[in-house]
């Protein structure tokens, strides 16, 4: 009864070990759960006052499809102000969350057979979505001596006569790395002379430690052409809920495409949101987000620490996000097979690295206060002292 194409998504591993420890946690045991994605800050006051002054004013209708002209300018002049690239009004548009960007973006683009590289560990989300719209991922895989990275050699031994786009993640999900800005530009030198569209997810950059954040479309003429730039506001600004993500790119018939499918899909995303998120994007919070980015690089560098002093386990420092990507494959190079008896022996929550692409890691959030994180590693290092394959 179900369609093929239904039945090739495979279920998000993060959802299904949150929902797992959810169970663990209804039937009385005290389980620790470092698998959510999202931080664990309040929206800042100000975005909250803007969303109840647009309820209070009657901001409750249908707006067009891509979203109001002052929400539209207010993300042109925020990637201008911030990541030195502009763009007109028409070539952004907004949607529900960047899920639903990407969603879209490879519905318009992807043929049956193209091909789509990704940089592997990757966000679950990425191959499910470019399966479902018949096209074909091709992983490139990376790991702890190249800080999980994809090189220009590695990018060109990979690119066929059927590659369409190349996803670059930057800061990662997983991993937290984060590409500079000579390595966004030796990627996009691989490209020049191609057809291949970029789709650089920047969900993540207000959270970087140490490292300059650099949007892919800044940092040559010919990237600015091709790349098409996926951000939102779930991280930075601690708006999951609120459901805010946006693209932008030159191709105005992509963007155009884009909006058609909306318009017969989800029309425009929620009213109260978009006018809460001009508040998120004008500069207004800026003090909230460098307290949550200090905050996360603070969690960062004790957990690394911490981690890498337990024997078996090792992890690369990151730099942005707010993830760590551990290596256990001494103790066990089964990611779902160490996650669940981790979950089941501790009570602690992690995502295994098989549904990133890359088994024998494990993804930690530290989204949590630092005592929780603390004695989540304490409990880690117990389980890893005493198990037995």
């Amino acid at each position: 009864m179900l369609s093929q194409r239904i039945q090739t998504l495979s279920e998000s591993l993060t959802i299904a070990i949150s929902t797992l420890a959810r169970e663990l946690k209804a039937e009385g045991k005290d389980v620790l759960s470092f698998s959510a994605g999202e931080p664990d800050f309040d929206t800042p006051q100000k975005i909250k006052d803007s969303a109840k002054q647009a309820i209070d004013e009657g901001f409750t209708k249908y707006t067009s499809v891509a979203g109001i002209p002052e929400l539209l300018e207010a993300i042109a002049d925020k990637l201008k102000r911030e990541n030195g690239i502009e763009y007109e009004t028409d070539e952004i548009i907004v949607n529900n969350g960047a899920k639903h960007t990407l969603f879209n973006i490879f519905q318009a683009l992807i043929d049956e057979g193209d091909e789509v590289i990704i940089p592997a560990p990757y966000w679950v989300t990425y191959p499910e979505l470019v399966k479902y719209s018949g096209g074909v991922p091709v992983a490139v895989e990376t790991d702890d001596k190249s800080g999980f990275k994809m090189t220009p050699e590695q990018l060109k031994a990979a690119i066929t006569d059927k590659t369409k786009i190349v996803v670059l993640t930057s800061p990662s999900n997983p991993t937290g790395a984060v590409y500079s800005e000579n390595e966004l530009a030796a990627l996009g030198r691989v490209l020049e002379g191609s057809d291949i569209t970029v789709v650089s997810d920047e969900m993540y950059e207000k959270l970087v430690f140490g490292e300059k954040f650099t949007a892919a479309a800044s940092v040559s003429d010919d990237m600015y052409k091709r790349t098409i730039t996926v951000n939102g506001l779930s991280k930075s600004v601690a708006m999951t809920g609120w459901r805010f993500g946006y693209m932008a790119c030159k191709n105005k018939e992509l963007i155009k495409a884009i909006n058609k499918l909306q318009s017969q899909s989800t029309s425009n995303i929620n009213s109260i949101t978009q006018k809460a998120a001009i508040t998120a994007l004008n500069g207004s919070v800026d003090e909230d987000i460098e307290h949550m980015r200090a905050t996360f690089a603070h969690r960062c560098k004790t957990a690394t620490e911490l981690f890498n002093q337990i024997e078996g386990l090792s992890v690369v420092q990151p730099k942005g996000a707010f993830y760590l990507f551990v290596n256990c494959k001494a103790i066990e190079p089964d990611s779902m097979k160490f996650c669940k008896a981790l979950l089941e022996d501790q009570g602690v929550a992690t995502v295994p690295g098989v549904g990133f692409g890359s088994d024998g890691y494990f993804r930690f959030s530290y989204a949590l206060d630092l005592d929780t994180i603390k004695e989540g590693i304490l409990r880690i290092e117990n389980f890893v002292k005493n198990y037995n394959r």
